[in-house]
């Protein structure tokens, strides 16, 4: 230092030497001070420790900072990484996108869930690292749905999977297997959910319960038989994997029954999902095809209790609202909001209908009317009336008695003309005939007609005529939908809400079947069908996580985020994979969600 200034800034080695004769280098960063009219003295700025412990990483940041100060960014650029220089440039060997999968895996780790795979897979030491292949397969879902066989595919070309640098087939149905062993009495799942409540602070206090059907491109459903066979290694007609099987009893699981995609001729499964208030998925299950709504209530009661969720509100659709399924849910104390079948003609849905009472407004477009019935005491029921829907179903019905009228007019003109009207010759008595056979193939049209149908009836003469004691009943439905519930204390505007908070369960199917491309299946056994609508709930759980904290829906983040690239580039000296720098769109979704972007480089392999 002259007159209190450095001189020079510098890495400085010293060495000490062990007791048995080893010697030990140290680093740090240090500079020279000299005093006045004397030598200079080194003196040591920061200890960088043990040679041989040297936080090359850190160094490395640190050299990359003072850069960036600089305008340099020296130490995270690739020529001055792997070299320009020496009589040649970079060459670009690989591009991928990254972003998708760096928030998922975030998401993954963050909400704990590679952890709660781990503690389950338990200690058993695997060739592969199962967690990372049944990530890959989770964020496959989520950003390029396709089959097993193109998904390992993907992971080796198309997609830069942190921890994964390639994977296989074999090693996609050998972690499907695993995952579905080991989530034997839904404990991956359990695990998975309460790191998730834990995390996120859910509340689930209400839980939402609705089901739907998937179907398989099959030719027939599976037999009840002692030797389900094998599935064979291979490609199928399609192109598409047919993973190998186990050779396990069949269980007659794809099977036909009432498919909510209607496509009643081909088998299918039915898949139950449970979500909560914000529309995180909690728990999934799978049932044969033809397995009835009515009958899967009580194992989705029982399997949630098992969880110990504490006070616990059941939502559920008209479907499941039979006295024997809504009592079940009434057992050791639970509580549900179930939506009532105003058209059933049962006692206290009409007793309620004749109810007198003033609407209270929730909201712009929901108004309700909460009755209490003697014959009853232990509920509560609470008329919905949408004024919007109201206008609408009105307008339709209209339309649709307006065109009943129309034809009905239509043939009865033509009718009368032919009744007053005497055939002079044979010719002319066969096209009457041919006529009136018209006229009455159009009745019969009208009356088997899917919308207009319902709105006719018969009259003693046999002729169709519009049932206004059908169009009366109706119009006083209009807009309106009934719930009733079994818990004393839960407010009246919340029974309302929180049944239209249903819709979070169907979303959550939609977008399990469009988003996430549940469909079509490219799996015979049971375990592997299994194991396949589960990867799709992890991958659902993600993505709402994702879409609850950004604001943004997935496919939109998916996108954006899509165009963060890890770019390989090789040089005289190596290769090296740098990230593109992530645009402010970019970083704010992944700072919204925690998690910071991803290292410019993430590998450096020096030639």
């Amino acid at each position: 230092m002259i007159g209190g200034q450095a001189v020079g800034v510098y890495l400085r080695t010293s060495s000490r030497r062990n007791k048995d004769g080893s010697v030990v280098r140290y680093l740090s960063i240090a500079h020279n001070e000299r005093g006045p009219g004397g030598p200079s003295v080194a003196k040591v700025l920061l200890p960088l420790g043990r040679e041989d412990r040297l936080d090359v990483a850190g160094l490395r940041r640190l050299i990359g900072s003072i850069s960036r100060y600089l305008g340099e960014d020296l130490g995270t650029d690739a020529e001055s990484q792997v070299g320009a220089g020496a009589g040649g440039g970079l060459t670009i060997t690989d591009s991928r996108p990254v972003g998708g999968a760096w928030l998922l895996d975030g998401l993954w780790k963050q909400l704990g869930i590679d952890a709660a795979l781990r503690e389950v897979l338990g200690e058993r030491r695997f060739g592969t690292d199962v967690e990372r292949v049944l990530f890959a397969l989770v964020a496959n879902r989520g950003l390029a749905p396709a089959s097993k066989l193109a998904a390992a595919d993907w992971v080796c070309h198309d997609v830069a999977i942190p921890g994964l640098p390639a994977m296989d087939e074999d090693q996609a149905y050998r972690a499907m297997d695993l995952l579905i062993e080991a989530d034997t009495d839904a404990r991956i799942q359990e695990a998975v959910f309460f790191a998730v409540a834990n995390l996120l602070n859910l509340e689930v206090d209400l839980l939402f319960f609705d089901t739907t059907s998937t179907y398989f491109e099959a030719d027939t459903e599976d037999a009840d038989t002692e030797d389900a066979g094998t599935e064979d290694a291979g490609t199928s007609a399609s192109g598409d994997d047919v993973d190998p099987g186990g050779g396990e009893a069949g269980s007659g699981f794809r099977r036909y029954g009432h498919s909510k995609d209607h496509r009643g001729d081909l088998p299918q499964i039915v898949i139950g999902l449970a979500v909560t208030r914000e529309g995180i998925p909690v728990r999934v299950w799978c049932w044969p095809g033809n397995t009835s709504d009515q009958a899967v209530l009580p194992q989705v009661k029982d399997d949630l209790r098992d969880w110990r969720l504490g006070r616990v509100v059941t939502v559920v659709d008209r479907g499941f609202s039979s006295t024997s399924n809504l009592d079940y849910l009434r057992r050791a104390g639970g509580h549900f909001i179930a939506g009532e079948r105003m058209r059933a003609g049962t006692p206290h849905v009409e007793e309620v209908l004749a109810r007198q009472g003033r609407y209270r407004q929730v909201r712009d477009n929901l108004r309700i009317k909460e009755v209490r019935l003697d014959s009853a005491p232990d509920l509560r029921w609470v008329l919905c009336h949408n004024p919007e829907e109201a206008t609408r179903q009105s307008a339709q019905r209209e339309a649709a008695l307006t065109r009943i009228r129309d034809e009905l007019a239509r043939i009865a003109a033509a009718r009368s003309r032919l009744a007053t009207t005497k055939p002079t010759t044979k010719a002319a008595g066969r096209r009457r005939e041919a006529e009136l056979a018209a006229h009455t193939r159009a009745e019969c049209a009208l009356r088997d007609h899917r919308a207009l149908g319902r709105w006719l009836r018969q009259d003693a003469r046999g002729r169709l005529v519009i049932d206004t004691a059908k169009v009366t009943s109706e119009t006083r439905l209009d807009g309106k939908y009934l719930l009733v519930t079994s818990d004393p204390h839960l407010p009246a505007e919340d029974v309302a809400l929180g049944y239209k908070n249903l819709l979070e369960a169907e979303r959550g199917f939609r977008d399990m079947k469009s988003t996430l491309e549940l469909r079509p299946v490219y799996h015979r056994l049971e375990p592997r069908i299994r194991a396949h609508v589960l990867l799709s709930w992890l991958a659902l759980l993600l993505i709402r996580v994702a879409e609850r904290r950004t604001g943004q829906r997935w496919p939109a983040l998916a996108r954006e985020l899509g165009r963060i690239h890890a770019v390989t580039l090789t040089g005289p000296t190596g290769t090296i994979t740098q990230t593109t720098e992530p645009t402010t769109a970019q970083a704010g979704i992944l700072r919204a969600c925690g998690l910071t972007p991803p290292p410019r480089i993430t590998a450096l392999h020096p030639a």
